[in-house]
């Protein structure tokens, strides 16, 4: 159910790639918002800090804040979705990706695609 080529956080975020790191948030987390109506994004060159807010997804159901997986630079954001949240929870794991990052080093607490699965098995 979940990419194994990337990692996956608590917080129902993914990351992909090192350098820059893709970020995006899980199909377990679009189901349950179901369909994004708005997404505010952090801004390109603005610094993220790892577990720490860095913008946030509305849909029909309810708010929830984006959590940086991730300390560093936004080098970008991906703008269709920002014009079409829709694809945030429509394509979680393709097209609705959300911003990339220039690692500093810090990182959350990083699962592969396994010990997610096993996480969000325990939530149902």
């Amino acid at each position: 159910m979940f990419p194994t080529d990337r990692k996956y956080t608590a917080d129902h975020e993914w990351v992909q790639g090192d350098n820059p790191a893709r970020i995006g948030i899980t199909t377990f987390a679009a189901q349950a918002l179901d369909e994004a109506v708005y997404v505010d994004l952090p801004e390109v060159d603005s610094e993220v800090e790892a577990g720490e807010a860095c913008g946030e997804i509305e849909s029909v159901k309810s708010v929830s804040d984006l959590v940086a997986p991730l300390s560093g630079r936004v080098t970008a954001i991906n703008d269709a979705v920002v014009d079409d949240p829709k694809l945030a929870t429509d394509d979680p794991h393709g097209e609705g990706w959300l911003y990339e990052v220039e690692p500093s080093g810090e990182t959350a607490d990083l699962l592969d695609a396994e010990a997610y699965e096993h996480l969000t098995a325990e939530a149902k």
